[in-house]
């Protein structure tokens, strides 16, 4: 049973002077009045009232209990004047989670930069290309790049990820250069693990599914970005991630006019409505990072 209301109904049961007034006071059944006694009691190990026919009085035990709970009340009446006064500047710690190469080839900027406007506040990044129970590993804010997100979690939209199809020019030399998505189908083709090997592209009205396939997968983007590299096949890989290696020559851009699938990209967090400053500034400082790198991104394909 709630101690609090345990707490106000033994007040009201002395101030009243009989468990009837109390019940009457509270509109609450005089059974349920005499439960809550019955647990202050059990709770403080001590017979807390002396009971008449007349008038109910307090024992010794009964109190001191009575001045606890009279503390009780007024500790819990001041938590929202406490949480109101509480400054607005962000401290404290945060965790964080994203993959692997979001924490690479991402995160580095915003965090950097966060973390000097905001000196009181600590970050403790924590790396897994899985999506992680946010409670059990006490996740404070996620982020996540995918179409199908869990309609149960609250989620702050931060962008959208653009992929290129991308190979190195060694392999291009030997396999030739698809002309269309569906000769797709007959390279070989580097699939990430937890993504389906139906790559879907668009180009203005017209899409097209191509189901790919080929002799090497696996669960983290960076194994298939240097497997691409390396000239073992064709990749799809995140913009932002292969970038540098287009400007250097090391990848070419495949299909140029067809463009694969976008992906939403989101900060995931656990509670909507008790948010510390902290989080609220961070949450703030990514939706404005990423909507730079959205600019960026696109002015780059202009």
């Amino acid at each position: 049973m709630d101690r609090l209301i345990a707490a106000e109904v033994f007040i009201c049961i002395v101030e009243q002077g009989s468990m009837a007034g109390a019940a009457n006071r509270l509109d609450m059944s005089r059974s349920m009045v005499s439960r809550y006694l019955q647990q202050m009691e059990d709770w403080a190990d001590a017979r807390l009232l002396h009971r008449s026919t007349r008038r109910l009085s307090l024992t010794p035990a009964g109190e001191q209990v009575l001045s606890h709970c009279r503390t009780l009340l007024q500790l819990a009446a001041e938590v929202p004047v406490i949480d109101r006064q509480q400054p607005e500047t962000p401290s404290g710690k945060l965790r964080i989670t994203c993959s692997q190469i979001y924490a690479q080839k991402v995160m580095g900027p915003p965090i950097q930069s966060f973390l000097q406007q905001y000196p009181q506040v600590s970050l403790d990044m924590y790396i897994s290309n899985d999506a992680v129970n946010m409670v059990e590993q006490r996740i404070d804010l996620a982020i996540r790049v995918t179409n199908d997100l869990d309609p149960n979690l609250i989620a702050r939209p931060l962008g959208v990820c653009r992929s290129a199809l991308v190979a190195s020019p060694d392999y291009l030399q030997q396999a030739g250069i698809p002309a269309t998505p569906q000769a797709l189908a007959t390279h070989n083709c580097l699939t990430y693990a937890y993504f389906s090997s139906l790559w879907q592209f668009a180009r203005g009205e017209d899409t097209e599914s191509i189901a790919v396939k080929g002799n090497f997968s696996a669960n983290e983007a960076m194994v298939l970005l240097n497997g691409a590299r390396s000239g073992m096949g064709i990749s799809l890989q995140p913009l932002y991630v292969v970038a540098p290696e287009l400007r250097k020559g090391e990848l070419v851009q495949l299909l140029p006019d067809w463009e694969p699938i976008k992906l939403g990209i989101y900060a995931v967090y656990r509670d909507r409505r008790h948010q510390s400053a902290a989080l609220r500034a961070l949450l703030d400082w990514l939706v404005v990072f990423f909507a730079d790198m959205e600019a960026q991104d696109t002015g780059a394909q202009t």
